[in-house]
């Protein structure tokens, strides 16, 4: 079978589409034959060998994927051969079949398709982790959305509207407020002046959650942003200015909180978790409330192509690989 592998970590240069030998479903496994596989931001890591995990080369990328499932290992309930299906992994998800926990594996909604299947397990699990399990998110509330055209923007965009709050998206430029807006952003607006945006649009209150994917010089003003109690959600370092630092007093002015959001670190370890948040999602995905926005497709040999328009900052929304 044919599986998107690092042969060198030196980024997507070092990515090809390889031969592999067919996995099979061991105990507790689904699996799963993948039709598409969505691009992440640990896989642009891992192809550069930047991530906290270092598989030894080679290795198979894929983070989120979607399939159907081709057959069941022991001991796995719940599913069916050839039932429409999302999952999740470390990496290994970018191959025509992949053996996947049955934790990790989620049922597709009627109406969901494949891409957007393959759009949603990593961005909307870390999204709904960081919002409900960090956040605390209350219905009413006020949420600013940094980065948030791109595919963890976007999903926490629609998991805060699908938990009843109001949302602040904040981005670079037009063209990317445009797709906040549509992914259900309340308002959006630019980088260059949110905080007196944010402060208008908020008559001077502030807003209770901010998720930051995003960090470098708008920290200290998402910091100062937060209302009595509010709470800034770090969730990474796009920009690539350096990790931001805290002067702890700050915190004591308005009794605000800086809270740490390690989705995968909690998760993996915690079987049953990742099914609880499934169905906590999957009212939203029926309503239409969450709905993944796709910005690119690309065909299996465009993989290497995907990273990079990914780590040129041109990435709208949840680019998507078709295998089949």
């Amino acid at each position: 079978m044919r599986a998107i592998q690092v042969v060198s970590p030196t980024g997507p240069s070092g990515v090809e589409l390889r031969e592999v030998p067919e996995p099979t479903a061991g105990p507790g496994e689904v699996l799963v034959q993948v039709h598409s596989v969505g691009i992440s931001f640990p896989d642009l890591l891992l192809s550069k060998g930047e991530y906290q995990l270092k598989p030894e080369v080679p290795f198979t990328l894929g983070v989120d994927f979607a399939g159907s499932v081709a057959a069941l290992g022991e001991g796995v309930e719940g599913f069916a051969v050839g039932q429409r299906v999302a999952g999740v992994l470390p990496h290994g998800g970018a191959a025509e079949l992949v053996a996947v926990p049955a934790a990790f594996t989620f049922a597709l909604p009627e109406g969901t398709t494949y891409d957007e299947g393959a759009a949603l397990p990593m961005n909307y699990l870390t999204a709904q982790f960081a919002l409900d399990e960090r956040g605390g998110l209350k219905p009413g509330e006020t949420v600013l959305v940094h980065g948030a055209a791109g595919g963890v923007g976007t999903a926490t965009i629609q998991v805060a509207k699908g938990m009843g709050a109001r949302v602040i998206a904040v981005v670079s430029t037009e063209e990317k407020a445009k797709v906040a807006r549509d992914a259900g952003a309340d308002e959006a607006v630019l980088l260059a002046e949110f905080k007196d945006e944010v402060k208008r649009l908020t008559d001077g209150r502030g807003v209770d959650v901010v998720l930051d994917v995003v960090g470098g010089d708008a920290f200290t003003d998402s910091l100062r942003l937060l209302a009595p109690q509010g709470r800034l959600l770090v969730v990474g370092f796009a920009s690539g200015q350096g990790i931001p630092e805290v002067k702890v007093n700050r915190l004591l002015l308005n009794n605000v909180d800086v809270r740490g959001v390690g989705w995968g670190a909690y998760a993996m370890v915690r079987p049953e978790f990742m099914q609880h948040q499934w169905r906590a999602l999957v009212p939203m995905l029926e309503s239409g409330v969450v709905r993944p926005p796709i910005g690119s497709m690309y065909d299996v040999g465009s993989f290497a192509q995907a990273l990079t328009d990914m780590d040129e900052r041109r990435t709208l929304g949840k680019s998507v690989v078709r295998l089949r």
